[in-house]
């Protein structure tokens, strides 16, 4: 038996089945073991998509920290020649999350992975953005130092405007409302910031405005899944062009 890695997506909010594909509950039916980020989190979500689901028939490995056991573990699995599931709480696997290590090692073994289509917030959110999809940087999460961090955000803003790019990052929930106020202080009045909240879940909202504009409009972020993405390219409001 050929061994096989399966990348799962799940879901941006709790309960959101409707926004998984079919064919991930199939995967999950041919999977052996499952390495996850979250293993609470992740059981629930599968009893709900899979209600008839043994979950002791399986083998679950945490994996929100890559350690040499859990590759180790992984490695074994593999050569084993078992299928192995991925699935963490981002989303989509190896996009913004620990998965992408695993990735790696199954890369390197000549494994066959297979990534499920699901939602990802960092898709999601460019795409309602209205920001440049075809040029991107996702920069992660940004300095917690509140000097280091206004110094990432004048950086961010440079690289968007200098080469016409969308930034794309990400900031602990219970920190988002510190990150929205320090960048309404440092970003140009003209930036352009989208913030993405509550992908998916009934309380969504994605709103592009100007810097100038939010001070106005401050939104509540604390302790909710936010996406933020900054436009600093200056001919983002140039005239269209007559025919």
């Amino acid at each position: 038996m050929s061994a096989k890695v399966y990348l799962l997506p799940t879901v941006l909010f709790p309960g959101a089945l409707e926004t998984i594909p079919p064919y991930v509950k199939e995967a999950i039916r041919e999977c052996q073991a499952f390495f996850v980020e979250e293993e609470r989190t992740t059981r629930r979500y599968m009893k709900q998509l899979w209600k008839e689901m043994v979950i002791d028939d399986y083998a679950w490995v945490n994996m929100k920290e890559v350690t040499p056991a859990v590759s180790a573990a992984f490695r074994k699995a593999l050569q084993e020649g078992k299928t192995v599931g991925i699935l963490s709480e981002a989303g989509c696997p190896g996009i913004a999350d620990p998965g992408q290590k695993l990735v790696e090692i199954a890369q390197s073994m000549n494994v066959l992975v297979k990534p499920l289509v699901g939602p990802s917030s960092v898709l999601l959110a460019l795409m309602a953005s209205g920001m440049n999809g075809q040029h991107f940087s996702f920069a992660g999460y940004l300095p917690m130092d509140s000097s280091e961090r206004i110094k990432a955000i004048r950086n961010i803003e440079n690289e968007s405007r200098n080469k016409n790019s969308t930034q794309i990052f990400i900031e602990t929930p219970y920190r988002n409302n510190h990150l929205m106020e320090a960048m309404i202080k440092t970003l140009q009045p003209g930036t352009r910031v989208c913030v993405a909240v509550d992908i998916t879940g009934p309380t969504e909202s994605i709103q592009t405005k100007t810097v100038q504009q939010w001070k106005t409009a401050m939104p509540e972020l604390h302790k909710r899944p936010t996406i933020f993405l900054i436009d600093a390219f200056s001919g983002f409001d140039a005239k269209p062009e007559r025919r």
